[in-house]
């Protein structure tokens, strides 16, 4: 079994917030394709990084499914779709090996 991770930002890189039905939409395609979603959007994360330097801040939502296979080149597309849409030069998309008790 594996567990997908996709890290999104809240907001673009001017502040403004991405509407609520960007959100919907992908939680609505991954619970069809996956048969359920797990979509932390009420309470946000924040991300830290380093840029040239300097350390900049992001508040993101997380989006979590679980599937028995892992198709990489489909999370490829689908990670290379978001960040189109959402306009990032990288969505990070992560995935585990789990084990279900």
């Amino acid at each position: 079994m594996y567990l997908i991770q996709i890290l999104l930002p809240r907001s673009d890189n001017q502040g403004q917030l991405y509407p609520r039905r960007d959100f919907d939409r992908l939680k609505e395609e991954l619970a069809a394709r996956f048969d359920g979603v797990t979509a932390y959007l009420q309470a946000p994360a924040e991300g830290l990084w380093k840029d040239r330097g300097k350390t900049d801040s992001d508040d993101i939502v997380i989006f979590e499914v679980m599937t028995p296979s892992m198709d990489v080149s489909d999370w490829r597309r689908r990670q290379g779709d978001l960040e189109h849409v959402f306009r990032q030069e990288n969505i990070v998309v992560r995935y585990w090996t789990i084990t279900l008790l």
